[in-house]
């Protein structure tokens, strides 16, 4: 959240608005809790059900809603290939850009290693996303959205 808050440039007021539009109330004061580094004194863990609504808020603020039924997601748990998918639906990206993006980054990744992080988790291609990907693929979000 931390990232994407700081790619976009916008303020904390702005991020509980997209949290709650994804569904979640939430107040200012707990978005600045959320939002500190961890050493930092009244550092809170953002939970799961917290990420989820702000993908989904920022889903809805840059594409606006679904036309057709939305595919339901578990919030129960997230990982970085869901963060992924959410961001890349977000930013309206096809697979070329999330390459571009990556070598903006300095990271250099084909097209099908791409297609394999959108994969089912039970396909026999799926490739889960690690952590230096993802933060690879912000990095390339925050030089392409700052340029």
């Amino acid at each position: 959240m931390k990232s994407v808050r700081y790619t976009l440039e916008i303020k904390n007021k702005e991020v509980v608005e997209l949290i709650k539009a994804g569904g979640v109330e939430i107040s200012v004061l707990e978005v600045v809790d959320l939002l500190k580094n961890e050493e930092d004194e009244g550092y809170a863990v953002c939970p799961v059900k917290t990420i989820h609504a702000f993908l989904d808020g920022l889903i809805l603020e840059r594409r606006g809603p679904n036309d057709g039924p939305a595919k339901k997601i578990s919030t129960s748990s997230i990982d970085n290939n869901v963060i992924l998918r959410k961001l890349r639906i977000a930013f309206e990206m096809r697979d070329t850009d999330v390459v571009e993006t990556m070598k903006s980054a300095g990271f250099l990744v084909s097209k099908s290693e791409i297609t394999a992080l959108f994969r089912a988790p039970t396909h026999r291609h799926f490739m889960e996303c690690g952590d230096q990907f993802l933060r690879n693929f912000l990095r390339g979000l925050t030089i392409i959205n700052r340029s």
